[in-house]
């Protein structure tokens, strides 16, 4: 019967069908690109393993390929996702057989050999290759692998030292064919000579020459940039391979140019070598250290043509290792331990700019400063920040975090996710039942008819075995979702604690009990990093990165704005300042009426008149008192100057007649905002005083005349 349910039968002593119940893994894998671009039939023989599988009794469809880790190599798993989905699965118990074309497929190394033969061991899974199978669990074919591993191991030893023997040769003599860094160029005849090209000549020369100046790879990257002077750049990797690239001035860029010994034509070899200590996780490219000239394998100076002497050299590398100390003696002062200074953000502080780590600046008070673009790029200074105003938004944030009434959000949101995950799980228990219940349904069809009617009964085994084969892999992918990482719970006794901590911290932090290094250690255990940036001049946006991965965004106000033109609000202060001054306010009446609107200048809570007064200048606007003071008419009504141009008069004497009763006084009203007198347009207004002039034998002067 159990042959039925598989639909194959093993054609293996060691291949049982507990075996053939699960699936098949074929794992293909080529140590770099060349090969896979270039040795097809390897690669073709490994994917005919497939029909390996079908003949030890694994159907078509249980026979999965893994070739994701084609073109990478077997020294290590860190890269190899192929290979770690492959031990997860044997994990799960889902594997029946690993088939691979020879173990070094599968390992170059010990440690992941023996890892995957204990696990295979461990859940009862086969191992294969051209020449056998083998059952991890017998000691015979576990001693058999392991040596087949040390041997796989041994051979790529063997390969590299004699790979490396044979460079080591070639460096010793100085025939080493190397990579030549931009400014040279190698001929057929392997002979290496300056670019031909004299502005790349004349651009490196100028580095070098400037730093020899300046002493600073910085200061050079800056007189470039102001110089527009580019850097070239021959590509020897990418879509521009071959080509010549002109890039504007990095600090990195003429970093590589002044420490390279070619440009004091040396020969050098071993400059950089492995420290696997100092790798990283998911960095392929960390690992290599620059090493101390005295741990140089080989130097042969005279090798390439020379721009600059190698005195000239040493004397570069002397400055750059000061430059250096000093660089690092700042990242620690920006990103290591809490320090006791006042600025809570000490070392977690981020440049939402650039990204870079923020470092202190106390002058007078304390600030967190980026100048990472400036240094590197030659640009403006990224941010400079008010630390106080920000470290006050980040404690009121932590102590939030600690409050109950947070403990009660997170429980809802835990409760939630709890409830969700119940619900797939319902979701999932269903789909199961659903998979037995059509296989039981197969089983019994198969078994109710006729075994002589083979036409049906043929159909209907067809049948049964696919609905087994969707069993099967149900349950497999039910256990998966079964092996997720569980969600976490607040527990009644992790609440008591929280919230006996959230009552006393507070308290204790205010007190001056806490040192400033304790404070932040204690926002460490739940801020992983906090993002500035200033949106506009007023607001600092604070984005909390909390541990668990998840973020606040809340906002600053500086203390403080160095320019009231800088203010967001600016044009609409200015605005407002034009109404105000055409409704007839003074400045100290437009600056309270400003401050209750809830405008504000750089440097004050409100607005001051002093900055009324700039603004109402700088745009010529005058006070309407003394504006109206300038016209003259007003309302179809003279002013005091206007009447005496249009009568050629002078002011005082008009003055005279509205005082000494000339002029009616119906006819004579004052206007309140400018506090001047206002004559009516009328003949019997304007008349007698021209009448009382000319009986006073006075003539209208030829001023006047003009504007008759």
């Amino acid at each position: 019967m159990k042959a039925l349910e598989t639909g194959h039968t093993a054609t293996h002593p060691k291949v049982a069908m507990a075996h053939l119940q699960r699936q098949a893994i074929v794992y293909i894998r080529q140590s770099s690109m060349k090969q896979v671009e270039h040795n097809r039939e390897s690669q073709a023989n490994q994917y005919r393993l497939t029909e390996r599988a079908c003949e030890l009794g694994w159907s078509k469809d249980r026979v999965q390929v893994i070739d994701s880790d084609l073109g990478l190599s077997g020294q290590g798993s860190e890269y190899r996702n192929g290979f770690n989905d492959l031990l997860a699965q044997v994990t799960l118990g889902h594997v029946g057989i690993i088939l691979s074309y020879e173990v070094s497929r599968l390992a170059r190394n010990n440690s992941d050999w023996y890892r995957l033969l204990d696990l295979a061991a461990v859940f009862g899974t086969l191992i294969a290759d051209v020449d056998g199978v083998y059952e991890p669990r017998a000691y015979n074919d576990r001693l058999l692998l392991g040596l087949k591993g040390t041997m796989s191991e041994a051979e790529l030893h063997i390969l590299q030292s004699r790979l490396e023997a044979g460079r080591l040769s070639k460096a010793r003599r100085g025939a080493l064919v190397q990579h030549v860094p931009t400014g040279f160029m190698r001929l057929p005849d392997e002979r290496v000579v300056k670019d031909p090209d004299v502005q790349i000549q004349t651009t490196i020369q100028l580095v070098l020459d400037k730093f020899a100046e300046l002493g600073s790879c910085g200061k050079v990257m800056r007189y470039c940039r102001d110089k527009q002077i580019l850097l070239p750049r021959r590509q020897v990797a990418g879509i521009f391979a071959g080509d010549l690239l002109w890039k504007p001035a990095l600090a990195s860029a003429i970093l590589d140019i002044v420490k390279n010994p070619a440009y004091a034509g040396a020969f050098a070899y071993g400059r950089k070598q492995a420290d696997l200590s100092k790798a990283k996780p998911g960095h392929r490219a960390s690992g290599r250290i620059a090493r101390p000239m005295s741990e140089w394998i080989h130097i042969q100076q005279g090798a390439y043509p020379a721009y600059i002497t190698w005195p000239q050299y040493l004397k570069n590398r002397e400055r750059l290792a000061k430059n250096g100390s000093d660089y690092r003696m700042k990242c620690e002062h920006a990103r290591n331990s809490p320090r006791h200074g006042n600025a809570l953000l000490q070392g977690i502080a981020v440049c939402g700019v650039c990204g870079h780590h923020m470092h202190v600046v106390y002058k007078p008070t304390q600030r967190y400063a980026c100048d990472a673009l400036s240094r590197h790029m030659g640009g403006k200074m990224c941010l400079n920040i008010d630390g106080t105003a920000v470290d006050a938004v980040v404690e009121q944030a932590f102590f939030t975090a600690i409050q109950p009434a947070q403990l009660d959000v997170l429980d809802a949101v835990l409760k939630r996710q709890h409830q969700e995950r119940h619900k797939v799980t319902q979701v999932w228990d269903q789909k199961l039942m659903r998979a037995k219940h059509e296989a039981r349904l197969a089983e019994r069809q198969f078994k109710a008819v006729d075994p002589d009617n083979r036409l049906v009964a043929s159909t209907l085994e067809a049948q049964w075995e696919q609905s087994l084969n969707a069993l099967r892999k149900t349950e497999e992918a039910h256990e998966r979702f079964l092996q997720e990482t569980p969600l976490p719970e607040l527990t009644p006794q992790m609440r008591q604690t929280f919230s006996q901590i959230c009552q006393v911290l507070p308290g204790v932090w205010r007190s001056g009990k806490l040192t400033n290094a304790q404070k932040k250690e204690l926002l460490r255990c739940l801020i992983d990093r906090v993002i500035l940036d200033r949106v506009v001049a007023e607001d600092i946006e604070v984005r909390i990165v909390w541990i668990s991965g998840h973020y606040t965004t809340l906002h600053a106000r500086p203390r403080r704005v160095f320019r009231t033109s800088d203010l967001s609000f600016f044009p609409t202060l200015v605005e407002r300042v034009r109404q105000l001054c055409e409704s007839g306010l003074n400045d100290d009446q437009m600056a309270e009426q400003l401050t209750q609107e809830g405008f504000t200048a750089s440097r004050s809570t409100g607005v001051p008149p002093q900055t009324v007064r700039e603004i109402r200048l700088s745009h010529d606007w005058r006070l309407l008192r003394y504006a109206k003071r300038m016209h003259d008419k007003i309302d179809n009504r003279w002013t005091v100057r206007g009447l005496s141009k249009h009568l050629a008069v002078s002011t005082n004497y008009v003055l005279k007649c509205i005082y000494d009763g000339t002029i009616p006084a119906k006819y004579v009203s004052r206007d309140k905002i400018a506090d001047i007198y206002l004559v009516l347009d009328d003949p019997r207004a304007v008349d007698p005083v021209r009448q009382k002039y000319a009986a006073n034998g006075r003539h209208p002067r030829v001023r006047g005349q003009s504007h008759g």
